[in-house]
């Protein structure tokens, strides 16, 4: 785009979020305060895990833990909720806190906890290379995280000697609302200009619940090589990724080609 059409940002572009209801402030803000109009589009709500057994036990092994991994800010706020419930707290820990990306970061520095490692992106290269100077062998480490997620990172921290917890502290589904939402959105006449990816969840959950061709004629903006990887997949062309794998990277990018 030429720099007149940057000069109003996101003006007049019609632009659909797939965030959580409770995690899309952030975006829609920054997209409207840009001149968008923007349509919300959840389709991840999270919800307590199914049985909280595992969780509460490794709680209670809190002070046997060298390392805690969370991948989430959701994971977090999971995990310290356990905690209270239990008859241990945040002094029983000894373990080094590794937090995946600023925002995760955010909620444990909040909780008064310090974060050993902060690996940028929660791709399993960049948390296997921030633990390159750490010897884990014979190391406990715990990741309280979602139900269903990908599983590289336990598998190479347990090929270096770790002995490796994946426990479940919360579970994402897709909202009830969202296949009707998106017919909505996705049947008239004028379709959506974009729609924006946070998430392989996002991706996913959004192809369950509308399927891929609704996409046809909106440009896609993605989160990052992961998400991207994901939207491929399904044979989802991406027309803009983001360089730094936050929320305003993905705003500035789709700037970068109005």
């Amino acid at each position: 785009g030429s720099g007149l059409r940057n000069m109003n940002g996101l003006s007049g572009q019609r632009i659909v979020v797939t965030r959580a209801r409770d995690q899309a402030a952030k975006l829609s803000g920054r997209l409207r305060g840009l001149g968008a109009e923007v349509i919300e589009l959840p389709t991840i709500e999270v919800r307590p895990a199914l049985d909280y057994g595992p969780l509460d036990e490794a709680v209670g092994r809190l002070p046997s833990y060298d390392w805690l991994i969370f991948s989430s800010a959701n994971g977090v706020h999971f995990f310290l909720k356990r905690l209270r419930l239990s008859s241990l707290n945040l002094g029983d820990l000894r373990a080094q806190i590794c937090a995946i990306g600023p925002a995760t970061r955010r909620a444990v520095e909040a909780a008064g906890l310090a974060v050993t490692l902060m690996p940028r992106h929660y791709v399993a290269e960049s948390v296997l290379e921030s633990f390159a100077g750490y010897d884990v062998a014979g190391r406990r480490i715990l990741l309280p995280r979602a139900a269903v997620a990908r599983d590289v990172v336990p598998l190479e921290l347990a090929r270096r000697g770790a002995q490796v917890e994946v426990v479940e502290a919360y579970r994402t589904v897709i909202p009830e609302e969202t296949p009707a939402l998106a017919r909505q959105i996705f049947s008239g006449a004028s379709k959506p200009d974009w729609i924006t990816f946070t998430s392989s969840s996002t991706v996913t959950n959004f192809i369950a619940a509308a399927g891929a061709t609704c996409l046809e004629g909106v440009r896609v903006a993605s989160i990052g090589p992961v998400t991207t990887a994901t939207l491929r997949k399904h044979g989802i062309p991406v027309a803009v990724e983001a360089k730094t794998f936050t929320t305003d990277g993905l705003v500035e990018a789709m700037l970068q080609v109005l």
